[in-house]
């Protein structure tokens, strides 16, 4: 599976790619190093976030899940950059309760490109469970409120 990882501000990360599609990000600098161009782009795209050039991403995206995760996924993707939404309202989009959507944020295999960290308590912030957890959640979302001039938790 060809992979590329990058240095971002939230650690090392590895995005990994099959049949032209994004699967995966993961924390951390994987072993192999095989840029391709859909690699190539998500690289460029995600430097792009980090400095506050861009929130929005334009790749081909493949989670692998269940058919319900990929409900809940689909409705992350439709939270605007700048913006949070509840696990609960989450949950109205997606079905199934608040910790259900809890736990296919925590399965997302392609954190940040579908934006997990959008998704908020109802009395805060939430759980989450990718980098440095709440810390890295508290980055992205303060990243998102300076680049889109909103205020975000």
């Amino acid at each position: 599976m060809p992979q590329l990882s990058l240095h971002t501000p939230v650690g090392d990360l590895s995005v990994s790619e099959e049949e032209g599609a994004i699967v995966a990000i993961d924390w951390g600098w994987g072993r192999d190093q095989t840029p391709s161009p859909v690699l190539r782009r998500a690289r460029d795209q995600l430097h792009a976030y980090f400095d506050g050039e861009r929130l929005a991403f334009d790749l081909p995206l493949a989670p692998a899940g269940t058919a319900y995760r990929q409900r809940v996924w689909t409705a992350l993707r439709a939270i605007p950059p700048g913006e949070t939404r509840t696990y609960a309202d989450i949950a109205r989009v997606a079905g199934g309760g608040p910790r259900a959507v809890g736990g296919a944020n925590a399965a997302n295999p392609i954190p940040i490109l579908i934006p997990c960290h959008r998704v908020v308590a109802s009395g805060g912030i939430g759980g989450y469970s990718g980098g440095e957890g709440i810390a890295t959640k508290q980055f992205l979302l303060a990243l998102e409120a300076r680049t889109s001039g909103t205020s975000l938790v």
